[in-house]
């Protein structure tokens, strides 16, 4: 199960956060909030985590 942790507000801010939790080993979906017609590169995303795994993703962040 995963659960939404954060927003981006484009596709390549999503990419960024997905890049930097996953070079960690926080496995990490970008999904674009609202209909999935309309994915774009300016559309607002969402950065899903898995369920129970947010304090992992906020240690990650903490050390940046």
């Amino acid at each position: 199960m995963w659960i939404d942790y954060r927003e981006a507000p484009n596709l390549m801010m999503a990419e960024m956060w997905k890049d930097v939790l996953e070079g960690d080993g926080l496995p990490t979906k970008i999904i674009p909030k609202g209909d999935i017609l309309s994915w774009g590169e300016r559309v607002v995303f969402k950065i899903m985590v898995p369920k129970g795994r947010e304090h992992v993703a906020d240690e990650i962040l903490r050390k940046i």
